[in-house]
């Protein structure tokens, strides 16, 4: 299927030979597709599906120090649209304090895929129709106090294919399908109204490969156990801790955490202030890495079990990929290793800043964005306990499951989770449900407070929000049980 991508290879070719009449220092071009089919059922009623494709191809110009990004999907006008970037370069250069460079980096020519069975683009939207006809009439009959009379489900398959081209030599191609399912539900009980979702927290449930990859779902046990054990949530009752208490947190809090409180303020670009007017910054500094900044333990833990990590390269998973948009090869990023700070998330001109190579987390999800510093797949690393060993250390706690609220302020560093699913731990035991329990601590008192890790990794499907324009780009966050010690915990009518 990437044979088809060649045709393509002139174009490209010329990209660089245009560009370099003018005496760049870089240029590479990025023939970039994206392929689209989305299902929704609102109620039981199909609504008109959305089919998207777009194509074209992204440039980036290194020029006198000055780095532009331009793209076309009319390739008759390239030497126009080179002429106009070296021209925007030169009135730049007045604004550019420091010159950009890249890392250096060797020349790869490779071809990679993701494992695809069922070719996507062989599913007709009936078919995805029947997949989400089945969930809602479970939804709809499900026999309990809970019901939900606002139903929304979807489900997206789509492409992305990438030729990579540069002035250093390097040729990749490459081919991602993926497929994912999201629910958004209203659930009534006593006349009052709860949004949740399956999964909880807005996550989806996702992965990359052909159509074989709904499978892996398991639809037909996991919607009615999510829709079981959201619907006892729902209908529990609060419970108020007057002191500090062992918490445990389940795979979709440990995600998110990672996620927001790692990933984001362990990405180079947001450290410099990139993000600063959108997104926000970080609590940490290239000094953190270099200083090894710790971030220590409380005084019931002997030693930090903070580990995170975010690895590209996982089969099947939605952020999975073997080289990513600056032509350098993935591979897995230890982010925090014993409550240490030991890497941050780098493109190629940010790892020049630091005399260091690219570990390969520049990204675009299409042919007219710039590609950035992105996540993949960030998680806590699993431990050496069963889940039920981490509940019998407890005399009196928490069991938080997962959650469907949550915030972040724009450093990473405070941060709030409220719980869906959760349960009383007493004397060893997981007890009676408990409803919105929360979680509002810093960075370091979550990573500090950590002694202990479930065997068994979890993910859930997600999509990362970055960048002006907005790039939303496909991840997998996740982790195991995680055991944290003596946390205050709130509630939440």
């Amino acid at each position: 299927m990437l044979n088809s991508l060649t045709k393509y290879e002139d174009i490209l070719i010329s990209v660089i030979k245009e560009a370099q009449k003018h005496n760049v220092e870089f240029v590479e071009a990025r023939f970039h597709s994206t392929w689209n089919l989305v299902a929704i059922l609102n109620n039981g009623k199909s609504e008109p599906s959305i089919s998207s494709e777009t194509q074209g191809i992204g440039i980036r110009i290194i020029y006198d120090g000055v780095m532009i990004f331009a793209s076309i999907n009319s390739y008759d006008s390239i030497p126009q649209l080179i002429e106009k970037s070296i021209s925007t370069a030169k009135s730049s250069k007045k604004l550019s304090k420091n010159p950009i460079k890249f890392s250096s980096e060797k020349s790869i020519n490779k071809t990679w895929a993701a494992e695809e069975k069922e070719n996507l683009k062989n599913v007709n939207i009936d078919e995805m129709i029947s997949e989400l006809n089945n969930i809602d009439e479970y939804v709809k009959s499900f026999s309990s106090d809970v019901s939900f009379p606002k139903r929304t489900l979807i489900l997206s398959n789509s492409i992305e294919e990438k030729f990579y081209i540069n002035s250093e030599g390097s040729r990749i191609l490459s081919r991602v399908p993926r497929v994912e399912f999201h629910s958004y539900l209203a659930a009534k009980t006593n006349g009052s109204l709860s949004a949740i979702s399956i999964p909880a927290g807005y996550a989806g449930l996702g992965g990359t490969g052909g159509w074989e990859t709904i499978k892996t779902f398991n639809f037909d046990s996991y919607i009615p156990e999510q829709l079981k054990n959201s619907s006892k949530s729902i209908t529990s009752k609060l419970v108020k801790f007057d002191n500090d208490v062992d918490v445990i947190v389940g795979p979709e809090i440990a995600g998110i955490v990672a996620h927001e409180s790692c990933g984001h303020p362990f990405e180079a670009d947001r450290i410099l202030g990139r993000e600063a007017a959108q997104a926000g910054e970080s609590y940490l500094d290239f000094d953190s890495v270099e200083k090894k900044f710790n971030f220590g333990t409380i005084e019931e833990i002997d030693k930090s079990e903070a580990f995170v990590s975010d690895d590209p390269t996982l089969s099947g998973s939605m952020g999975f990929y073997l080289f990513d948009d600056e032509g350098v090869e993935a591979h897995k990023r230890t982010l925090l290793q014993g409550g240490i700070v030991t890497d941050l998330l780098h493109n190629r001109e940010t790892s020049f800043q630091k005399d260091i190579q690219s570990n390969a987390s520049s990204r675009s999800v299409d042919y007219d964005r710039e590609p950035i510093i992105r996540m993949s797949n960030t998680f806590i690393e699993p431990g050496d306990y069963d889940f039920e060993e981490l509940v019998a250390d407890i005399k009196y706690g928490i069991y938080i499951k997962n959650f469907m609220e949550w915030n972040i302020n724009d450093t990473r560093e405070h941060q709030k989770y409220v719980g869906l699913e959760a349960y009383l731990i007493k004397n060893g035991i997981k007890d009676v449900n408990v409803k919105s329990p929360v979680l509002e601590l810093t960075a370091k008192k979550f990573w500090s407070s950590i002694d202990g890790r479930s065997k068994t990794l979890k993910f859930s499907s997600a999509t990362c929000g970055k960048g002006e324009p907005m790039q939303g780009a496909p991840v997998w966050t996740g982790g195991p049980h995680v055991r944290l010690r003596n946390l205050r915990v709130g509630s939440h009518s």
